[in-house]
């Protein structure tokens, strides 16, 4: 996660499948600063996020299932550009996200 948001990431969603856990934060707040850095406009992560406060702070938004303080560590087992489905909802690479506050839809095409 780290390293991908590191990169150039205008207009683009990184989406994370953590396997749902709250064991480990996949995200925080230096990492995210440097996703909004980089251009990111958003992260999903089935999993947990850390420095909530300080996340809705940031000019990217950050969907996870909850939060927890321990920070992850780091395994270099995450894989690029492939299909993922958790939560009801199938991601592919190249489709349109649209998340808000009531759940997250995904589009082949541009719905605005």
């Amino acid at each position: 996660v780290k390293e991908h948001l590191g990169t150039d990431g205008k207009g683009k969603v990184l989406v994370v499948d953590g396997g749902g856990s709250l064991r480990n934060a996949l995200i925080g707040d230096m990492i995210a600063e440097n996703a909004v850095k980089n251009g990111w406009e958003g992260v999903i992560i089935y999993g947990a996020c850390r420095d909530v406060d300080e996340l809705a702070k940031l000019d990217i938004g950050v969907v996870t299932l909850g939060c927890v303080p321990i920070k992850s560590v780091r395994r270099d087992e995450g894989q690029l550009n492939i299909e993922i489905t958790f939560g009801g909802v199938t991601f592919r690479p190249g489709d349109y996200v649209y998340a808000d506050n009531n759940g997250i839809i995904t589009s082949p095409k541009p719905l605005l």
